[in-house]
């Protein structure tokens, strides 16, 4: 992009091809008031994924795979919690219905901090009580500036109590539309073989009056890429606001989002469109719209600016299975 070109706030970059222009929203600025939990699968099937402890660490040539997924994760969905600091914990852990807190860990604490796994591998995967305790996280962070919530739940096996759940989102639903709770979205990841995908599916899609979706998920096929699945997920999915609009410059609605603003804008412009306004929960953003410089068409995706993220995504990032939603 040439110099001369002016990428202002909210965005972080915006490009044209055509009559199309991507236009990328800064996270972070723009989702004020999130606050972020990561929930890590802690029953048996995952035993060999965290790989042996204590002296058989030292002995057995088998990594842990889970801990560096752990501290990209951390250390990336730090810088988009409000206070830079995500609740952490084991989940599906002793019976498989309980959860063994972490603690409120930092960015700069992910570098070097240890994920050896839980102190007992549960017996079942129920995830009823993760959605109980991020419920009642949220609650308490809303006394202290919280104003939305994001949950990043990790798992290996299939949900033991998928009913429950499903009957229980509902309900936070209702209380999300009431406004007695605010608005939270659930990024579910499945990691493997043992991941029952149509169960993610049916939990994921259902959509509910007045909030739209909850849930989004996708499958990764291997640990090694649960870490870069989840920045991608979590950047298609975050909802930066409820709804908003974009406009020309001659005030032509372009185009409209009415249940969620994505962090990626796509829409269509006239040729002799030069700038175009983003309108969102009372506020108009004008952004220039950069000349489409043909020379640099098969150089795009290099020259694109990185988003703010304190951990560099891999310069291509792969196709998992699932959807958004």
């Amino acid at each position: 992009m040439a110099g001369h070109e002016v990428i202002m706030k909210p965005f972080s970059d915006v490009h044209r091809m055509g009559n199309k222009v991507v236009a990328t929203l800064l996270h972070d600025p723009t989702v004020e008031g999130l606050d972020v939990a990561l929930y890590m699968d802690g029953s048996a099937s995952m035993e060999d994924e965290y790989g042996p402890r204590g002296i058989l660490a030292k002995l057995a040539p088998v990594k842990n795979l889970v801990e560096p997924q752990m501290r990209w994760m951390l250390e990336y969905l730090a810088n988009k919690d409000r206070d830079g600091k995500v609740r952490v914990a084991y989940w599906a852990t002793g019976d498989g219905s309980q959860l063994e807190e972490v603690g409120e860990l930092t960015g700069p604490q992910a570098k070097d901090f240890r994920f050896p796994g839980p102190r007992a591998y549960g017996k079942a995967t129920v995830m009823l009580p993760v959605l109980r305790d991020f419920v009642a996280h949220m609650k308490q962070q809303v006394q202290v500036g919280a104003r939305r919530g994001l949950a990043v739940i990790i798992t290996d096996s299939q949900i033991s109590d998928a009913p429950n759940v499903m009957a229980y989102a509902t309900q936070v639903a209702k209380e999300i539309a009431s406004g007695r709770l605010p608005r939270m979205n659930f990024v579910f990841v499945g990691v493997g073989e043992q991941v029952d995908e149509e169960q993610m599916e049916e939990i994921s899609h259902e959509t509910y009056p007045g909030v739209g979706h909850l849930w989004c998920h996708r499958i990764a096929d291997r640990m090694e890429e649960m870490a870069e699945l989840v920045a991608v997920l979590v950047d298609e999915t975050m909802t930066v606001a409820a709804g908003g609009t974009v406009y020309d410059e001659k005030g032509n609605t372009l185009k409209a989002y009415e249940g969620r603003l994505p962090a990626v804008l796509e829409f269509d412009v006239p040729a002799t469109c030069k700038a175009f306004t983003l309108e969102v929960a009372g506020q108009r953003f004008t952004q220039p719209i950069p000349e489409e410089h043909e020379e640099d068409e098969d150089h795009h995706e290099e020259e694109r600016a990185p988003e703010p993220e304190p951990v560099s995504a891999p310069a291509a990032r792969k196709k998992h299975r699932g959807h958004g939603h």
